[in-house]
């Protein structure tokens, strides 16, 4: 069965075992692919790089809500009625 590798870094277990640190600095930023009998276990991701998905993440749920809320009815409030 055909696998889709969505990394261009990859490494076996074996080696990540070995050297974890290595495998991760190897991806340079970027996930790695992780093997297991060639075909993919689980991605190893650095942590720069998981934080830049989830802010993206979260910005892709924001501009759903905006999407939504476009078109209704605007109330301006002022601060001093809060």
């Amino acid at each position: 069965m055909a696998h889709y590798i969505l990394a261009a870094t990859t490494a076996s277990v074996s080696e990540l075992k070995k050297n974890p640190m290595g495998t991760i600095a190897a991806g340079e930023g970027f996930p790695v692919a992780i093997l297991n009998r060639n075909e993919p276990a689980f991605y190893c991701v650095p942590a720069k790089a998981y934080e830049a998905m989830l802010d993206r993440l979260e910005d892709l749920e924001l501009n759903a809500i905006a999407d939504a809320r476009e078109g209704q009815t605007v109330h301006k409030v002022a601060l001093d009625d809060l």
